[in-house]
Protein backbone atom coordinates (compact mmCIF):
# COMPACT_ATOMS: atom_id res chain seq x y z
CA UNK A 1 0.00 0.00 0.00
CA UNK A 2 1.38 3.54 -1.13
CA UNK A 3 2.59 5.68 1.74
CA UNK A 4 -0.69 7.91 0.72
CA UNK A 5 -2.71 5.44 1.27
CA UNK A 6 -1.53 4.08 4.67
CA UNK A 7 -1.73 7.70 6.06
CA UNK A 8 -5.39 7.71 4.58
CA UNK A 9 -6.36 4.53 6.19
CA UNK A 10 -4.56 5.40 9.40
CA UNK A 11 -6.89 8.35 9.98
CA UNK A 12 -10.07 6.96 8.72
CA UNK A 13 -9.57 3.77 11.01
CA UNK A 14 -8.78 6.68 14.16
CA UNK A 15 -11.78 8.95 13.23
CA UNK A 16 -13.80 5.74 13.12
CA UNK A 17 -12.32 4.52 16.49
CA UNK A 18 -11.53 1.30 14.28
CA UNK A 19 -9.00 0.13 16.81
CA UNK A 20 -7.81 -2.97 15.46
CA UNK A 21 -7.55 -1.32 11.77
CA UNK A 22 -5.82 2.08 13.17
CA UNK A 23 -2.97 -0.48 14.60
CA UNK A 24 -2.56 -2.59 11.40
CA UNK A 25 -2.10 0.38 9.48
CA UNK A 26 0.04 1.89 12.15
CA UNK A 27 2.56 -1.31 11.95
CA UNK A 28 2.53 -0.92 8.16
CA UNK A 29 3.79 2.30 8.20
CA UNK A 30 6.38 1.49 11.07
CA UNK A 31 7.46 -1.35 8.36
CA UNK A 32 7.91 0.91 5.93
CA UNK A 33 10.02 3.44 8.18
CA UNK A 34 11.94 0.47 9.37
CA UNK A 35 12.81 -0.69 5.66
CA UNK A 36 14.05 3.14 4.33
CA UNK A 37 15.99 2.89 7.48
CA UNK A 38 14.17 5.11 9.34
CA UNK A 39 14.97 3.42 12.69
CA UNK A 40 14.89 6.38 15.52
CA UNK A 41 11.01 7.21 14.00
CA UNK A 42 10.46 3.71 13.76
CA UNK A 43 11.29 3.33 17.07
CA UNK A 44 9.19 5.98 18.26
CA UNK A 45 6.12 5.33 16.14
CA UNK A 46 6.04 1.67 18.31
CA UNK A 47 7.03 3.10 21.47
CA UNK A 48 3.43 5.69 20.47
CA UNK A 49 1.37 2.66 20.05
CA UNK A 50 2.02 0.29 22.54
CA UNK A 51 2.98 2.74 25.50
CA UNK A 52 0.12 5.27 25.16
CA UNK A 53 -2.46 2.91 23.78
CA UNK A 54 -5.74 3.12 26.24
CA UNK A 55 -6.25 0.03 27.96
CA UNK A 56 -10.02 0.81 27.93
CA UNK A 57 -12.15 2.22 25.26
CA UNK A 58 -14.97 4.35 26.54
CA UNK A 59 -18.33 2.72 25.15
CA UNK A 60 -21.39 5.29 24.64
CA UNK A 61 -23.93 3.07 26.32
CA UNK A 62 -22.99 2.82 29.51
CA UNK A 63 -25.31 0.12 30.41
CA UNK A 64 -23.09 -1.93 28.02
CA UNK A 65 -20.13 -0.41 29.39
CA UNK A 66 -21.18 -1.71 33.09
CA UNK A 67 -21.76 -5.30 31.79
CA UNK A 68 -18.05 -5.73 30.43
CA UNK A 69 -15.32 -3.73 29.48
CA UNK A 70 -12.65 -3.46 26.10
CA UNK A 71 -9.43 -3.44 25.77
CA UNK A 72 -6.79 -3.41 22.94
CA UNK A 73 -4.49 -6.36 24.03
CA UNK A 74 -0.95 -5.97 24.42
CA UNK A 75 0.86 -9.53 24.92
CA UNK A 76 1.97 -11.62 22.10
CA UNK A 77 1.73 -15.60 21.60
CA UNK A 78 5.44 -15.89 21.38
CA UNK A 79 5.70 -14.33 24.99
CA UNK A 80 3.94 -17.59 26.38
CA UNK A 81 5.12 -21.09 28.01
CA UNK A 82 2.89 -23.05 26.35
CA UNK A 83 3.13 -26.68 25.58
CA UNK A 84 3.90 -27.02 21.84
CA UNK A 85 0.42 -28.61 21.67
CA UNK A 86 -1.34 -25.80 22.95
CA UNK A 87 0.56 -23.73 20.48
CA UNK A 88 -0.41 -25.64 17.51
CA UNK A 89 -4.29 -25.68 18.45
CA UNK A 90 -3.88 -22.00 18.58
CA UNK A 91 -2.25 -21.36 15.59
CA UNK A 92 -4.24 -23.22 13.20
CA UNK A 93 -7.62 -21.43 14.51
CA UNK A 94 -5.63 -17.69 14.38
CA UNK A 95 -4.66 -19.09 10.62
CA UNK A 96 -8.56 -19.87 10.03
CA UNK A 97 -9.55 -16.66 11.37
CA UNK A 98 -7.67 -14.78 9.38
CA UNK A 99 -8.24 -16.66 6.30
CA UNK A 100 -11.87 -16.55 7.15
CA UNK A 101 -12.67 -15.81 3.49
CA UNK A 102 -11.10 -18.34 1.67
CA UNK A 103 -12.89 -20.82 4.17
CA UNK A 104 -16.18 -19.00 3.19
CA UNK A 105 -15.81 -19.12 -0.72
CA UNK A 106 -15.74 -22.77 0.28
CA UNK A 107 -18.76 -23.18 2.94
CA UNK A 108 -17.14 -23.47 5.34
CA UNK A 109 -16.95 -21.33 8.81
CA UNK A 110 -13.59 -20.59 10.86
CA UNK A 111 -13.68 -21.95 14.08
CA UNK A 112 -14.09 -19.39 17.02
CA UNK A 113 -15.19 -21.02 20.01
CA UNK A 114 -12.30 -22.41 22.59
CA UNK A 115 -12.71 -23.52 25.83
CA UNK A 116 -9.79 -23.14 28.42
CA UNK A 117 -9.92 -25.13 31.51
CA UNK A 118 -6.92 -25.52 34.19
CA UNK A 119 -6.10 -24.95 37.64
CA UNK A 120 -5.58 -21.28 38.26
CA UNK A 121 -2.99 -19.27 37.45
CA UNK A 122 -1.32 -21.19 34.66
CA UNK A 123 -2.23 -18.71 31.98
CA UNK A 124 -5.82 -19.32 30.56
CA UNK A 125 -6.31 -14.76 30.83
CA UNK A 126 -2.94 -14.74 29.05
CA UNK A 127 -3.29 -16.96 26.51
CA UNK A 128 -7.00 -15.04 25.78
CA UNK A 129 -5.25 -12.04 25.17
CA UNK A 130 -2.61 -13.29 23.24
CA UNK A 131 -4.98 -14.80 20.52
CA UNK A 132 -6.60 -11.00 20.62
CA UNK A 133 -3.53 -9.62 19.81
CA UNK A 134 -2.11 -12.11 17.14
CA UNK A 135 -6.19 -11.40 15.31
CA UNK A 136 -5.64 -7.83 16.04
CA UNK A 137 -8.73 -7.21 17.42
CA UNK A 138 -10.30 -6.13 20.77
CA UNK A 139 -10.32 -7.63 23.69
CA UNK A 140 -13.95 -8.29 25.65
CA UNK A 141 -13.87 -8.86 28.98
CA UNK A 142 -16.91 -9.84 30.77
CA UNK A 143 -17.72 -7.96 34.02
CA UNK A 144 -19.78 -10.90 35.96
CA UNK A 145 -20.43 -8.71 39.30
CA UNK A 146 -23.13 -6.64 37.17
CA UNK A 147 -24.11 -9.44 34.39
CA UNK A 148 -25.63 -11.99 37.24
CA UNK A 149 -28.84 -9.78 38.32
CA UNK A 150 -31.60 -10.66 40.94
CA UNK A 151 -34.76 -10.69 38.90
CA UNK A 152 -36.30 -13.47 36.42
CA UNK A 153 -35.12 -13.48 33.16
CA UNK A 154 -32.79 -10.33 33.87
CA UNK A 155 -29.07 -12.55 33.38
CA UNK A 156 -30.52 -13.77 30.16
CA UNK A 157 -31.13 -10.61 28.80
CA UNK A 158 -27.94 -9.15 29.79
CA UNK A 159 -25.99 -11.79 28.32
CA UNK A 160 -28.19 -11.28 25.28
CA UNK A 161 -26.98 -7.32 25.36
CA UNK A 162 -23.15 -8.15 25.63
CA UNK A 163 -23.58 -10.56 22.65
CA UNK A 164 -25.49 -8.57 20.46
CA UNK A 165 -22.82 -5.66 20.93
CA UNK A 166 -19.85 -8.25 20.21
CA UNK A 167 -21.62 -9.18 17.12
CA UNK A 168 -21.23 -5.79 15.44
CA UNK A 169 -17.32 -6.26 14.97
CA UNK A 170 -14.72 -8.36 14.97
CA UNK A 171 -13.36 -9.14 18.48
CA UNK A 172 -12.59 -11.50 21.00
CA UNK A 173 -15.61 -11.88 23.72
CA UNK A 174 -13.64 -13.27 27.25
CA UNK A 175 -15.47 -15.39 29.59
CA UNK A 176 -13.40 -15.88 32.84
CA UNK A 177 -14.29 -18.37 35.45
CA UNK A 178 -17.41 -19.55 32.72
CA UNK A 179 -18.86 -22.32 35.24
CA UNK A 180 -20.57 -18.79 37.06
CA UNK A 181 -23.10 -18.78 33.86
CA UNK A 182 -22.01 -22.57 32.08
CA UNK A 183 -23.36 -24.88 35.39
CA UNK A 184 -24.90 -27.87 34.79
CA UNK A 185 -28.55 -27.73 34.53
CA UNK A 186 -29.06 -31.15 35.91
CA UNK A 187 -27.41 -29.92 39.44
CA UNK A 188 -30.42 -30.02 41.79
CA UNK A 189 -28.84 -27.27 43.90
CA UNK A 190 -29.40 -24.64 41.45
CA UNK A 191 -32.28 -22.51 40.55
CA UNK A 192 -34.21 -22.33 37.55
CA UNK A 193 -33.05 -19.10 36.57
CA UNK A 194 -29.43 -20.60 36.15
CA UNK A 195 -31.20 -23.47 33.98
CA UNK A 196 -32.81 -20.31 31.97
CA UNK A 197 -29.21 -18.71 31.99
CA UNK A 198 -27.74 -21.75 30.21
CA UNK A 199 -30.57 -22.45 27.74
CA UNK A 200 -30.10 -18.46 26.75
CA UNK A 201 -26.67 -19.04 26.33
CA UNK A 202 -26.16 -22.20 24.34
CA UNK A 203 -28.87 -20.36 21.68
CA UNK A 204 -26.39 -17.24 21.96
CA UNK A 205 -23.41 -19.60 21.08
CA UNK A 206 -24.93 -21.32 18.31
CA UNK A 207 -25.82 -17.63 17.01
CA UNK A 208 -22.78 -16.14 17.11
CA UNK A 209 -20.94 -14.76 13.51
CA UNK A 210 -17.41 -16.81 13.13
CA UNK A 211 -15.53 -13.27 13.46
CA UNK A 212 -16.54 -13.10 16.66
CA UNK A 213 -14.29 -15.42 18.67
CA UNK A 214 -15.31 -16.64 22.40
CA UNK A 215 -13.13 -18.19 24.27
CA UNK A 216 -14.10 -19.62 27.64
CA UNK A 217 -11.65 -19.73 30.66
CA UNK A 218 -13.21 -22.17 33.92
CA UNK A 219 -10.73 -23.45 36.80
CA UNK A 220 -13.74 -26.28 37.18
CA UNK A 221 -14.22 -27.72 33.77
CA UNK A 222 -16.74 -30.15 35.76
CA UNK A 223 -19.33 -28.10 37.03
CA UNK A 224 -20.44 -27.16 33.04
CA UNK A 225 -23.14 -28.41 31.41
CA UNK A 226 -22.33 -31.22 28.49
CA UNK A 227 -24.36 -29.22 26.02
CA UNK A 228 -21.94 -26.25 26.74
CA UNK A 229 -19.02 -28.36 26.37
CA UNK A 230 -20.21 -29.61 22.92
CA UNK A 231 -20.86 -25.72 22.00
CA UNK A 232 -16.98 -25.44 21.61
CA UNK A 233 -15.16 -26.89 18.77
CA UNK A 234 -11.48 -26.37 20.16
CA UNK A 235 -10.91 -27.44 24.03
CA UNK A 236 -7.51 -26.89 25.41
CA UNK A 237 -6.07 -27.95 28.66
CA UNK A 238 -3.13 -25.76 30.48
CA UNK A 239 -1.54 -28.14 32.77
CA UNK A 240 0.96 -27.01 35.32
CA UNK A 241 4.30 -25.64 33.73
CA UNK A 242 7.15 -28.36 33.52
CA UNK A 243 10.52 -28.02 34.97
CA UNK A 244 12.14 -27.10 31.63
CA UNK A 245 9.08 -24.25 31.24
CA UNK A 246 10.03 -22.94 35.25
CA UNK A 247 13.36 -22.85 34.55
CA UNK A 248 12.70 -20.53 31.37
CA UNK A 249 10.39 -18.53 33.50
CA UNK A 250 12.49 -17.70 35.81
CA UNK A 251 15.46 -16.47 33.22
CA UNK A 252 13.09 -14.14 31.82
CA UNK A 253 12.04 -12.40 35.12
CA UNK A 254 15.79 -12.34 36.26
CA UNK A 255 16.77 -10.88 32.90
CA UNK A 256 13.85 -8.62 32.64
CA UNK A 257 14.54 -6.96 36.41
CA UNK A 258 18.51 -7.43 36.04
CA UNK A 259 18.76 -9.03 39.25
CA UNK A 260 21.40 -12.07 40.49
CA UNK A 261 19.14 -14.47 42.13
CA UNK A 262 22.32 -16.23 42.93
CA UNK A 263 20.83 -19.95 41.90
CA UNK A 264 21.03 -21.16 38.47
CA UNK A 265 17.35 -21.38 37.08
CA UNK A 266 17.09 -25.25 36.68
CA UNK A 267 17.90 -25.23 40.60
CA UNK A 268 15.18 -22.62 41.49
CA UNK A 269 12.64 -24.87 39.10
CA UNK A 270 13.49 -27.95 40.74
CA UNK A 271 12.58 -26.63 43.85
CA UNK A 272 9.53 -24.90 42.77
CA UNK A 273 8.02 -27.77 40.53
CA UNK A 274 4.24 -28.58 41.24
CA UNK A 275 3.87 -24.60 41.63
CA UNK A 276 1.76 -22.20 38.62
CA UNK A 277 2.94 -19.42 36.53
CA UNK A 278 1.11 -16.64 39.43
CA UNK A 279 3.08 -18.49 41.73
CA UNK A 280 6.19 -18.82 40.14
CA UNK A 281 6.06 -14.96 39.51
CA UNK A 282 5.11 -13.84 43.19
CA UNK A 283 8.24 -15.96 43.98
CA UNK A 284 10.76 -14.29 41.66
CA UNK A 285 9.17 -10.70 42.41
CA UNK A 286 9.26 -11.14 46.14
CA UNK A 287 13.16 -11.85 45.62
CA UNK A 288 14.01 -8.90 43.69
CA UNK A 289 11.38 -6.98 45.82
CA UNK A 290 13.93 -8.07 48.84
CA UNK A 291 17.14 -7.50 47.13
CA UNK A 292 16.16 -4.18 46.11
CA UNK A 293 15.41 -2.96 49.35
CA UNK A 294 18.38 -4.99 50.73
CA UNK A 295 21.07 -3.75 48.31
CA UNK A 296 21.69 -7.17 47.05
CA UNK A 297 20.53 -6.52 43.76
CA UNK A 298 24.44 -8.30 42.59
CA UNK A 299 23.95 -11.78 44.55
CA UNK A 300 21.05 -12.42 46.01
CA UNK A 301 21.51 -15.98 46.82
CA UNK A 302 20.97 -15.39 50.68
CA UNK A 303 17.34 -13.85 49.80
CA UNK A 304 16.39 -16.63 47.66
CA UNK A 305 17.75 -19.32 49.61
CA UNK A 306 14.92 -17.89 52.25
CA UNK A 307 12.07 -17.36 49.74
CA UNK A 308 13.17 -20.93 49.02
CA UNK A 309 12.27 -22.30 52.24
CA UNK A 310 9.51 -20.50 53.13
CA UNK A 311 7.99 -20.91 49.54
CA UNK A 312 8.41 -25.20 50.00
CA UNK A 313 7.12 -25.21 53.08
CA UNK A 314 3.69 -24.24 51.81
CA UNK A 315 3.84 -27.51 50.27
CA UNK A 316 6.27 -29.93 51.48
CA UNK A 317 7.87 -28.85 55.45
CA UNK A 318 10.04 -31.80 55.12
CA UNK A 319 11.89 -30.94 52.22
CA UNK A 320 15.16 -28.34 53.37
CA UNK A 321 17.16 -26.18 51.17
CA UNK A 322 20.40 -26.14 49.90
CA UNK A 323 22.21 -23.15 50.76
Amino acid sequence: MARADLLVSLIRSGSRGDQAAFRKTAEALISEEREKGHGILADRLLNSITDNQPQAIIIANKSKSDLFYERIPQRRLETLLIPQVVYSQVTELIEEQHRADLLHAHNLCARNRILLVGSPGNGKTSLAEAIATELMVPLLVIRYETLIGSYLGETAARLKQVIDYAKTQRCVLFLDEFDTIGKERGDTHETGEIKRVVSSLLLQLDDLPDYVVVIAASNHPELLDKAVWRRFQVRIELPLPTREQISQFVTLMTNKSKINLGYAPETIAKKLLGTNFAEIEEFCLSVVRRAVLTRQTENAKTITAEMLGQWQKRFNPTIGVDK
